[in-house]
């Protein structure tokens, strides 16, 4: 065990975190992400859900200040009156990282082109419809 990690964060997870460099993005998927159609890699994180997830890989997980947005969500679908609450979660969990931080919304299948190219996919079983989040890694200074 190491001390001060979350320990919602698995060893495997923590090693792709690590990996990761400057640009690189990652995926936070909620239960119906199609996640092993996207990633090269998928981290299976059941029973875990995005927000709990999102507050602790931020504590660790420099976001990208040299990009013009280093978060994105999926848009909801035209048509759709769904109202994704959890949205207000994430900027939240944002916000209170002090992490800088832009959010741009893309259109569902913009959304699944840019998560085929992430280098991970963390895949959880959070129930909230539009909860799909990327992250786009930044450098620790």
């Amino acid at each position: 065990m190491l001390k001060n990690i979350p320990k919602n964060l698995s060893p495997e997870l923590l090693k792709v975190l690590s990996e990761m460099g400057h640009g690189d993005e990652l995926v936070l998927g909620d239960g119906n992400f199609p996640a092993e159609e996207m990633g090269r890699k998928v981290i299976r994180c059941d029973g875990l859900m995005v927000p709990e997830l999102l507050e602790s890989i931020v504590q660790l997980f420099p976001l990208d200040t040299y990009a013009d947005h280093q978060v994105f969500l999926m848009e909801v679908t035209p048509g759709d009156d769904y109202q994704p609450v959890i949205w207000d979660e994430f900027k939240e969990i944002l916000a209170d990282s002090g992490e800088e931080h832009n959010i741009a919304y893309l259109e569902r299948f913009e959304f699944y082109d840019r998560a085929r190219k992430a280098y991970a996919v963390v895949a959880t079983s959070e129930e909230a419809l539009y909860a799909n989040i990327i992250l786009k890694k930044g450098v620790v200074k």
